[in-house]
């Protein structure tokens, strides 16, 4: 069958009540951008049904992949769209639909009509039956199964007629754009990428910050970051990645403060900085990949103690996962063979041998006391000189 049209249901934005149409607007703009470099789409919405019609000639392998990254879409339905003509024409496209896409092979069906235009003399009950009977007698091996169907030929009237049998799993959510923006903590490891994915498929703008070393850590580490925030913008849009010098500020903690606490205090310095590049750019919220209990610095008491220094809420979408379950999703949304590579992170870098796994918070705050002669100033100087890179998927060197 040559598609050159798509029904896209969504679930969640049906729930929305008057604002509804917002949302549908904005997974409309979604698509649009999901779409751009693939060829000309027409998208419009219809009597709560989105279709996407081909205008030019595109690739539909292609097109079906960018359009299960589109959050908000459960369903994409490649569909044949006729001229709505008498009765005896809408069943002789049924069975030629029938036979283009299954054959004369042994198949169970059901028919589902729908009447978008109440006004149509048969009722849906009637044109099930018709239609049915119809296919019955064209296609000797077809038989019909009303609670199990191998095939489920949906019919919809309206101003013209729409015939699909397939729905393609999309991948759920709601539209990006729809929930504000956050600033994610993106790491070189599993978890994170995991975490935005999932906060952006809440309908959650990204951007987000990475905490580079160098010389302790290598251009080819930071260049893994920047890939895994590629990869995330396929399905997030593009990710605006904030590059910060963290070596000084690593160096002071390490010469001052007691190993045991080095984590920590780090992961608390990380946290005040992410959290002004996110007031700075207008984000509402912070997202990790902490995990509880997966290393030293996730137990609920370390967790307590970063997320002190916080104002702005801190989201961990991860928090009840165990590793594999990450790793699912990672290997679902392709991070995870980025992820892997051996390019080392800060975070790993200046792991404490013994870290500390219940901290004290004012036991930590006085151990930062040993750092108030300099801090201010490292910290300005990191901000300061943060690079910005716009990670899109289309950069992304597969």
């Amino acid at each position: 069958m040559d598609y050159r049209a798509f029904l896209i249901k969504y679930a969640e934005i049906g729930t929305k009540g008057k604002n509804r149409y917002v949302f549908e607007d904005i997974l409309c703009k979604q698509i649009r951008v999901h779409l751009a470099s693939l060829g000309e789409f027409q998208i419009r919405k219809e009597y709560g049904r989105i279709f996407v019609e081909a205008e030019s000639d595109f690739d539909y392998e292609d097109t079906i992949k960018e359009l299960k990254k589109v959050f908000g879409i459960i369903g994409i339905c490649p569909i044949v769209i006729e001229e709505r003509t008498d009765f005896d024409t809408m069943k002789q496209r049924a069975i030629d639909y029938m036979r283009e896409c299954y054959g004369e092979k042994a198949l169970t069906f059901k028919v589902d009509a729908r009447r978008g235009d109440k006004s149509y003399p048969m009722k849906s009950m009637e044109i099930n039956s018709e239609i049915g009977h119809y296919l019955l007698e064209a296609f000797s091996e077809y038989k019909v199964d009303v609670h199990q169907p191998d095939v489920l030929l949906h019919i919809e009237i309206r101003d013209q007629l729409y015939l699909y049998s397939q729905t393609i799993k999309g991948a759920g959510g709601l539209p990006v754009g729809t929930n504000g923006k956050a600033m994610l903590l993106l790491s070189g490891g599993i978890d994170s990428p995991v975490a935005g994915y999932m906060i952006s498929k809440r309908g959650v703008e990204l951007e987000a910050v990475y905490f580079n070393a160098p010389p302790y850590t290598s251009e080819r580490a930071k260049q893994k970051v920047v890939d895994l925030a590629r990869i995330v913008s396929g399905f997030s849009g593009k990710i605006r990645l904030h590059v910060v010098n963290f070596t000084d500020i690593q160096l002071a903690i390490y010469e001052k403060c007691p190993h045991e606490e080095l984590t920590i205090i780090m992961r608390r310095y990380m946290m005040k900085i992410a959290e002004e590049l996110a007031k700075k750019n207008k984000c509402q919220a912070l997202i990790t990949g902490e995990s509880i209990g997966q290393v030293a610095s996730q137990t609920m008491h370390s967790l307590a103690c970063t997320n002190e220094v916080c104002t702005l809420p801190v989201f961990r979408p991860c928090i009840g996962m165990d590793k594999q379950e990450i790793i699912d999703i990672s290997e679902e949304i392709d991070t995870y063979e980025t992820s892997i590579q051996p390019y080392e992170d800060c975070c790993t870098i200046f792991v404490a041998k013994h870290p500390v796994t219940k901290p004290i918070l004012e036991i930590i705050k006085r151990s930062e006391e040993k750092l108030n002669d300099v801090i201010d100033d490292l910290m300005k100087k990191a901000l300061d000189t943060v690079e910005v890179v716009e990670a899109r998927f289309e950069d992304w060197e597969r």
